[in-house]
């Protein structure tokens, strides 16, 4: 799970992200905290695996420590990628009382998504294993931690599709239905698109059966996307484009269905439940005895 799609997201999305994420958490003040704890109190502490998975998140988590408060001192013990059993000692932290207590429930959120989504894209990656299959994500993310939860994707050995709406032509149902109502059929809308776009972008177009796929050839589609077809729809559709376009499975995509469904033939398989059914790692912050 390392390589050039490891790379970690550029330092200042992720302190924008953070930022907000504190401000939403911390408000006006921490008064409990505030109230308990005198200012010149220091604490150590550990970052402690209470669950198997995939860890992602550290320097999230070491970054929402110290914008907090900067002295605070974060020593992370594991990368990112790697293979957590419950009891590992993942970071130690050492700083101000307050400002451990005001930003651990903040930087345990971070952490815990984050391995979730790591955890939850290695378990599918797990399940291609031997297929040339690309297991990719989609923009079904939660709003405003895109740039972190696709990084966990690829931390678990995942590939992204478009990060958001410009980066590439995908013609949906309701884009069709759109030109549909203007005149135009499924060809003539790729044909369309693949003018009017640069020539460096390439234009995918979702199809539902066998027919649609002969029109979105018809077009010039770089990309077809197979949705919601039955698994020998798809090994029809993938034997009919025979290397004319790139292929994505997706809908019904799950831990048991991914390899029955990728043994279509297709290049691609996405599922969007490697970001919004993700469940949480469970990692705790827990203050040490001196």
């Amino acid at each position: 799970m390392t390589g050039l799609g490891h790379v970690h997201p550029p330092r200042q999305h992720v302190l924008a992200v953070i930022q907000r994420a504190l401000e939403e958490d911390i408000g006006a003040g921490d008064v409990t905290t505030d109230n308990a704890v005198p200012p010149d109190q220091r604490s150590r502490a550990v970052l402690l695996a209470k669950q198997a998975g995939v860890l992602c998140g550290g320097r999230v988590f070491a970054e929402t420590l110290t914008v907090v408060d900067g002295d605070v001192k974060v020593d992370l013990l594991m990368p990112d990628g790697a293979t957590l059993t419950p009891g590992d000692v993942v970071a130690r932290i050492e700083g101000p009382t307050r400002a451990l207590l005001t930003a651990e429930r903040t930087a345990l959120n971070f952490v815990q998504r984050l391995s979730g989504i790591a955890t939850t894209t290695a378990a599918f990656v797990g399940r291609l294993q031997g297929l040339p299959t690309r297991l990719i994500d989609t923009r079904k993310t939660t709003p405003g931690l895109r740039v972190l939860e696709k990084y966990a994707v690829r931390v678990g050995g995942g590939h992204n599709h478009r990060f958001n709406l410009a980066d590439a032509v995908l013609l949906k149902d309701n884009h069709l239905a759109a030109l549909r109502s203007r005149g135009l059929d499924l060809a003539s809308a790729v044909r369309t698109m693949k003018q009017r776009v640069p020539h460096t972008m390439r234009v995918e177009v979702e199809v539902t059966s066998i027919e649609e796929v002969d029109a979105a050839l018809a077009g010039g589609a770089d990309v077809i996307l197979l949705d919601n077809m039955t698994t020998e729809a798809m090994r029809e559709a993938v034997r009919r484009i025979a290397g004319r376009a790139l292929t994505e499975g997706s809908g019904t995509v799950t831990l048991d269905t991914v390899r029955e469904r990728a043994q279509s033939g297709v290049d691609l398989i996405s599922s969007g439940a490697l970001t919004h059914s993700a469940k949480a790692l469970d990692l705790s912050l827990e203050l040490v005895d001196e």
